[in-house]
């Protein structure tokens, strides 16, 4: 290992509970943060000589932040372990722990999604945004798709089916034995076969199309020239974007584009960091009670204000729990912000259930998208979509936009349509779901 950089021992963040196996590699005065693609060991990793190398490149330029996702490598399995919320809130976990508050977030392929995520989300946290092939549609939910599933939940891990991944994604590999039996290996220590599946799962149905316009930091989208079309196609989607093609053929195996790290190393030189964003990604959740009205009249000023009273403590209650935001009441509704889509559903479902306890039935709507920040307050047309959701929904009901399903991909969360909605003040016809479970 060159003298010039040093690695640290490997430490755990406590994500709500999780251990989360992290590493730090060099002092440079720029920190990277590297989402690596699917799974991941911080042991085993640094056996293989282009992963070593591209690690140690790496370090040279940042203090590199390399950890392993919840459920794989030397990280806690946990619940919820495919969600790009959870895997988001694993990497600030990880971030806090090692006193980076501006970090450019580097995201491979499937790691994409959750760099993404946590860019808009989170931007006066990401100096930068780096993607490596990222995807810009999930892909059809065919026999084909179901039937590569299937063959990965059964055949995960043995050389043969490894075999075939490389042939497939990364000849450069394959060609080379040791390359070979490394990878194999790789997939063995890194995830076991159901968390493989689910990761590959949640994957396939992940939609980003909504999300891509919502990042506001500078993004630098790298890509081989067998994928340049989908590569080009995510940075017209991303404002403050560059896209720049780097060296090699296969589909996977970042590591083995060392000019990548010179690339990101000259954009992140070239772009003045944004420390006050002007907009976030955000979760935006409305609550109304059922026939306030009628119930106001028929149990009297003084009943109906303690009843009300009991409402605002539970779902007071409720948005402490699962970290909601309350950003205004009117009335007998509330609006409030959170930070992922899949606690926001969880967050109205509990809600429905508590007040139904004390005889009332409300109406939820969840929907994610870009608000305008200012002097502390969010705005936007995604305020006014989230309202018309919910006073779309029934008695009881949690309605979300079809933003929300596509991000809570792994989640155990069930939708069933409710077709398509022409939303009083917005500008197209959307999609709305019913959340019927969450586990």
């Amino acid at each position: 290992m060159s003298p010039n950089v040093v690695r640290s021992d490997i430490r755990y963040a406590r994500s709500h509970g999780v251990a989360i196996a992290y590493q730090v590699v060099g002092d440079g005065d720029i920190d990277l943060a590297f989402v690596p693609e699917f799974g991941s060991n911080l042991v085993y990793g640094w056996e293989h000589p282009p992963w070593r190398d591209f690690y140690e490149r790496l370090g040279r330029s940042f203090r590199l932040i390399l950890f392993d996702k919840r459920s794989t490598g030397l990280s806690d399995h946990g619940g919820q372990f495919a969600t790009l919320e959870t895997r988001m809130e694993d990497l600030r976990a990880v971030l806090d722990a090692v006193g980076s508050s501006r970090t450019v977030v580097f995201g491979a392929q499937e790691g994409c999604g959750m760099a993404t995520l946590f860019a808009a989300t989170y931007p006066e946290r990401t100096r930068a945004l780096a993607l490596f092939h990222p995807r810009e549609a999930p892909r059809p939910d065919d026999e084909t798709s179901q039937e590569q599933l299937r063959q990965l939940r059964e055949r995960w891990g043995t050389q043969e089916f490894s075999d075939e991944l490389l042939q497939w994604g990364c000849p450069t590999l394959y060609a080379d034995d040791d390359s070979r039996r490394w990878f194999a290996n790789h997939q063995r220590v890194s995830m076991n076969p159901a968390v493989a599946y689910a990761l590959n799962r949640a994957f396939a149905e992940t939609d980003l199309r909504e999300v891509f316009p919502a990042v506001r930091v500078p993004t630098l989208v790298l890509y081989r020239s067998l994928m340049a079309n989908e590569a080009l196609n995510v940075a017209a989607r991303i404002l403050s974007s560059q896209a720049m093609r780097v060296s090699g053929d296969d589909y996977f195996g970042i590591f083995l584009s060392l000019d990548a790290v010179d690339e990101i190393e000259r954009f992140v030189a070239g772009e003045e960091a944004l420390y006050v964003p002007e907009s976030v990604l955000a979760t935006i959740m409305f609550t109304d009670i059922v026939d306030s009205t009628d119930r106001a009249a028929e149990l009297g000023d003084r009943v109906w204000r303690d009843l009300l009273a009991q409402h605002n403590a539970l779902v007071r209650r409720e948005l402490g729990r699962f970290r909601g935001e309350e950003r205004d009441t009117a009335g007998d509704g509330f609006f409030a912000t959170f930070d992922g889509p899949a606690r926001a559903i969880r967050c109205a479902q509990a809600i429905v259930s508590s007040v139904r306890g004390i005889g009332l039935e409300v109406r939820t709507g969840v929907h994610v998208g870009e608000c305008e920040l200012h002097e502390g307050k969010v705005a936007g047309i995604a305020i006014s979509v989230g309202a018309r959701v919910a006073a779309a929904a029934g008695a009881g009901e949690v309605l979300v936009s079809s933003t929300v399903r596509d991000l809570v991909a792994g989640s155990g969360i069930e939708f069933e349509s409710r077709g398509e909605h022409d939303l009083k003040g917005v500008p197209r016809t959307m999609t709305l779901y019913t959340a019927l479970s969450a586990t």
